[in-house]
């Protein structure tokens, strides 16, 4: 039996008087992708945040990859977010800097790579997006697609086992959210990364997940197939799904 390689353990998280996450549990194996859905303000970019130490929760636990995560100190989160890649929503690329500098930037910091090698690998990693040619360009000079794919590059640049995606096709288009879709997919076939996606997007979720986790109010009230999502879970869920297709 596959061992989970995220656990969160009845994590609560408030800010000031709103409680925004109240006793949530999840399990996450290793390879699989998992959809986390919610209504907006429901905790979900909090739930990923947890999970690589970027927020501590007030109670509860976070394991991940055999690390006890909400009783790190800063400096010893930072092997663990090696392993843990974060693609925030807007993909958080620095706009001074050039596509190469962005995706460079992770390895420059923390592995020793002679200029050369350096080179090959960021050619290397836009390749694995689709992208070609476009070291030289900075993030202003790229469509929202391009930026997505360079951040997606940027955050395979550690080789990381797990990647947490946080609304990975806000802002793009139907085609263009399908490309991001695909990517997702085939990272997971061929290098067997977890992936944890936040998303409203459901015609991403009915592409790439076959679990669903879903947060009301703070707890997950549901977390199952996809097909259970769709057909037998909480009312609150299918309602979820049938708006979701339909505004698609």
């Amino acid at each position: 039996m596959t061992e989970p390689v995220i656990v969160l353990d009845r994590i609560s998280r408030a800010f000031g008087p709103n409680k925004v996450l109240v006793d949530a549990s999840l399990e996450v194996n290793s390879g699989e992708i998992v959809a986390i859905l919610g209504a907006s303000g429901s905790g979900k970019s909090v739930t990923l945040k947890t999970v690589n130490g970027l927020i501590t929760p007030d109670r509860g636990n976070v394991d991940v990859l055999g690390h006890r995560v909400n009783e790190l100190r800063e400096r010893d989160l930072a092997p663990l977010r090696r392993r843990v890649s974060y693609l925030f929503q807007g993909g958080a690329l620095f706009d001074s800097m050039t596509v190469f500098d962005n995706i460079a930037f992770p390895i420059r910091e923390h592995l020793k790579m002679d200029p050369g090698e350096l080179t090959q690998r960021v050619a290397t990693l836009l390749r694995m997006v689709q992208l070609d040619d476009v070291e030289h360009l900075a993030p202003s000079e790229l469509s929202g697609g391009m930026k997505k794919r360079v951040a997606v590059a940027r955050a395979l640049a550690l080789e990381p086992e797990i990647i947490l995606y946080d609304e990975p096709t806000t802002g793009l288009d139907p085609v263009t959210g399908e490309a991001i879709a695909d990517l997702i997919l085939d990272l997971n076939r061929r290098l067997g990364v977890t992936s944890i996606v936040v998303t409203h997007d459901i015609p991403l979720v009915l592409r790439v997940a076959k679990r669903v986790a879903f947060l009301e109010h703070g707890r997950f009230v549901f977390d199952g197939t996809l097909e259970a999502a769709r057909t037998s879970g909480p009312k609150t869920v299918k309602r979820f799904f049938e708006a979701g297709v339909i505004h698609a």
